[in-house]
């Protein structure tokens, strides 16, 4: 396996960033995409954590270690000309459950700088709601591709999509083509999408782009769609604010067919983690994200780990003192 090196030009973009879409394949190949944060090592290579509860993208990795990240929205950098970055790579995930901030203390403090809100959740009562979010598995991603791609050219402010709708509206515009496609609410309330999708050699794709509801699938344009094969698709929406609070995220699954120059994604199915934006969903979301924990535990015949929380809150104050 060779290893591409990130420049330093490069891995300052990267480090901009506050979130990327990072794609693992599913047990049917389907790359699935949601919204992450990650932190460039002096080594060259990339840790993505993540929690018990959601470990399906840790799972993937240990059946297929094919992986790759877009860096791809710009929002809380405080660059609105980001160039987005594209990298293929390698993924390891060891079954060792990180209970504190260990080597990755680094990624921590990040997150507790550009995430002020979540520094609660190290403080009772928090750390009895939140302990599933600090245990935490490593990923750690070796790229092997490394490409630089321009800005998605920004709307007209006619093109702008208006506020988000709330769930069991009716969308504008819901008489026209594809309005009853499934997932077509969700894709016109953001104004583009990453694309996940496979290149020949079964590699995961990410790109980001403007798909267009029609009554066939989501069109996807031709310009997005450099390298791609026809198969197991998704397409991946996401927000946060400037502060990585407020996030949503939605997965659409689906087919992704050619016919021609036409390329067409046909849903087939809509995952929300963290609910609609409805009020009982956070409640929800919180209950779900135990329960899995437990399952994950439970299925390796292990007792719930103590989070170092002494550790995590030294490193909290810090940040909030800086």
């Amino acid at each position: 396996m060779t290893t591409t090196p990130i420049d330093l030009e490069v891995g300052a973009i990267i480090d901009a960033y506050r979130t990327c879409e990072f794609a693992t394949l599913g047990a049917d190949g389907t790359p699935l995409t949601w919204p992450t944060a990650a932190w460039r090592r002096t080594d060259g290579t990339l840790l993505v954590t993540t929690s018990l509860a959601f470990a399906q993208k840790a799972l993937n990795v240990r059946r297929d270690g094919r992986v790759a990240l877009l860096f791809s929205d710009p929002t809380g950098s405080g660059r609105t000309d980001a160039p987005q970055v594209f990298v293929s790579g390698t993924a390891t995930c060891p079954d060792e459950i990180r209970t504190g901030p260990d080597e990755a203390a680094d990624y921590w403090r990040m997150l507790f700088e550009r995430q002020p809100h979540s520094r609660g959740y190290v403080r009772a009562p928090g750390r009895w709601f939140m302990d599933w979010y600090y245990l935490r598995l490593f990923i750690t991603v070796t790229p092997t591709r490394v490409e630089v791609r321009s800005p998605l050219t920004e709307l007209t402010a006619a093109e702008q999509p208006g506020p988000a709708t709330p769930a069991g509206t009716d969308l504008p515009g819901t008489d026209l083509p594809g309005a009853d496609l499934l997932g077509a609410d969700l894709i016109a309330r953001f104004p583009s999408a990453v694309l996940g999708a496979r290149d020949a050699s079964g590699a995961p794709l990410l790109m980001r782009t403007r798909p267009r509801a029609t009554t066939n699938g989501f069109t996807i344009a031709t310009d997005a769609a450099d390298g791609i094969v026809p198969g197991k698709a998704s397409l991946l929406v996401h927000r946060h604010d400037e502060q990585l609070n407020a996030m949503h995220n939605a997965l659409i699954r689906g087919e992704l067919r050619a016919d021609g120059d036409q390329w067409t994604m046909i849903p087939r199915k809509v995952v929300e983690p963290g609910g609609s934006g409805r009020a009982s969903d956070a409640f929800r979301t919180l209950r779900t994200a135990r329960r899995s924990t437990a399952r994950y535990l439970e299925r390796r015949g292990l007792t719930r780990p103590r989070v170092q929380w002494d550790q995590f809150q030294m490193l909290a104050t810090s940040e909030n003192d800086a």
